[in-house]
């Protein structure tokens, strides 16, 4: 087989490939045996009608083409692998002459293949580089957060007599129509006001709305066989409850953590909001070093790779093709696919490794950003086939904190910073892993209260002051205390008609997959 390759532009070649016969002989068997195992002749059992009976029937040109078209995806892998090229996208492929229509066995199979593949980075010394970034401070602000955020997790439902407000919790009853036919409702619903994880207009509906009060509106389905589609929405607000937290002072400092006094949890969770903020320095510098490569490097995307994002973009939202919302998000999308080129680039060079932490990691992050338990999420992804996915994701953000180690960062104060990155960072995570446990393992006893949002991509801090084990007894009182009273009603339920997950961005296709086979080409 002969190919010859012709750059179009950096993201575009054209390959011109020549078949000799005696290559294609054996699709061309193969081809007639399909055909044969498909036809009942007369006289011959089904599968064992002779070639030359199948060529008289069928015809020679007719098993030739049924022999290019199963042939054609492998000669293209073929030739792509010879001109080392890195295909992304669907390939164009017209076939010029097809050999032996005449009844011989001589000439070409000659087809020409247009194909956008990754451009070529030049990747520059990264020791040589230098990225600013704003450290992020501790302060009495961070310490409250935490707090009222453990505050929220032993904090009680109490119904109020008014009309609902932001923040409030609502239990409500919800019926979705489509002329006049019910697609879906749930009953019972605890949902707070500004969580905005249902229908869009469900914030605006329950606000003013009093405990057995109704009221409609129209929103856009996101999940089921109607996805997408507008439909009558039928609210009715059962009960109106806030939360209540308790007094943050020494007893619940007893009861909701390893510590006697709250002065003493405020420290730990002062040292635990200068870990996060030691992990933070590093997110915000492979951020900014991620921007700096975008801004100074020339990387060209094609065109009908970024088209093909928006499309799968707007089929994920119910959106039309051409939907003006298309063009609003053409720059995020053109940015996100040489984002990802670059980030491949450095993985391909420094052959970056993912470990099973590593994965675990990234999983817990989508979890919480989500609202979805880990394996639920985990088996929605392998559903959905978008594992492969994830796990290239987790590669190209290892591979920017493999580069970053060489990289010198710096704060607003022009003081260099030292990340714990390489193997500085792995001896700081080890002496980390021999220390105490600290508030946060008490908060994990209280598995039935409300968990508290967290940033989902904060990263795991680099080091950890020794803290003192919580002991089991109190363990157990903060499983009573969740126990008591409303306090499960303090974790809104999750209703049916949530959004799919798979609108966010783990769901999102990767555009640089390979092509896997190419389209069935007619006879010229």
């Amino acid at each position: 087989m002969k190919t010859e390759s012709e750059k179009l532009s950096p993201t575009r070649v054209k390959l011109t490939v020549e078949v000799p016969f005696d290559e294609l002989k054996p699709a061309i068997e193969a081809a007639t045996t399909k055909i044969a195992d498909q036809v009942q002749i007369p006289g011959f059992r089904k599968g064992k009608v002779p070639a030359r009976l199948v060529e008289q029937r069928f015809g020679r040109p007719a098993i030739l083409q049924e022999a290019v078209n199963d042939s054609l995806p492998d000669f293209y892998q073929q030739a792509a692998a010879e001109a080392e090229i890195k295909p992304v996208g669907r390939p164009e492929v017209e076939v010029s002459d097809i050999p032996g229509l005449d009844g011989s066995e001589e000439g070409n199979l000659v087809f020409v293949v247009e194909q956008d593949v990754r451009p070529e980075i030049d990747l520059p010394d990264f020791s040589t580089l230098e990225v600013e970034i704003e450290e992020p401070t501790v302060d009495d602000d961070a310490v409250d957060v935490r707090l009222d955020a453990l505050r929220e997790r032993f904090g009680t439902l109490v119904g109020v007599d008014r009309p609902a407000a932001d923040r409030d919790f609502v239990s409500l009853d919800m019926t979705a129509t489509i002329d006049d036919e019910e697609i879906e409702s749930v009953e019972g619903v605890s949902y707070q006001i500004g969580e905005g994880n249902m229908l869009e207009g469900l914030d605006e509906a329950l606000t003013g709305l009093s405990a057995g009060e109704s009221t409609t509106f129209t929103s856009q389905l996101a999940g089921g066989d109607r996805a997408g589609e507008d439909a009558a929405i039928a609210v009715t607000a059962q009960s109106v409850k806030v939360r209540e937290l308790p007094e943050a002072d020494d007893e619940f400092a007893e009861m909701a953590s390893e510590f006697d006094t709250i002065d003493e949890l405020k420290d730990d969770l002062r040292t635990q909001a200068a870990a996060d903020a030691e992990g933070n320095r590093v997110s915000l510098a492979r951020n900014a070093l991620l921007e700096k490569l975008l801004e100074e490097l020339e990387i060209p995307v094609p065109d009908a790779l970024v088209e093909d994002e928006i499309n799968a973009h707007l089929e994920n939202e119910g959106k039309e093709a051409g939907d003006p919302h298309g063009e609003e998000i053409r720059e995020d999308t053109t940015k996100a696919v040489r984002a990802q080129f670059l980030l491949d680039e450095i993985n391909a060079t420094r052959e970056v490794s993912v470990e099973q932490d590593d994965l675990m990691n990234y999983m817990t992050q989508l979890s919480a950003q989500y609202g979805i338990e880990s394996n639920q999420l985990l088996q929605m992804l392998a559903q959905s086939g978008q594992l492969e996915q994830i796990f290239g994701e987790v590669q190209r953000s290892k591979a920017l904190e493999v580069v970053l180690a060489d990289v010198t960062v710096k704060n607003a104060q022009g003081d260099v910073l030292d990340l714990y990155l390489g193997l500085e960072k792995a001896e700081a995570e080890g002496e980390s892993a021999d220390e105490g446990g600290s508030a946060d393992d008490a908060e994990a006893a209280s598995e039935d209260a409300e968990p508290a949002k967290k940033a989902p991509a904060k990263k795991a801090p680099a080091k950890k002051a020794p803290a003192k084990k919580a002991p089991a007894k109190k363990a157990a009182a903060s499983e009573e205390a969740s126990a008591e009273g409303e306090a499960t009603e303090a974790a809104p339920k999750k209703a049916a008609a949530k959004k799919a997950p798979a609108k966010k961005a783990p769901a999102k296709k990767a555009p640089a997959k390979k092509a896997e086979s190419v389209e069935k080409s007619e006879d010229k």
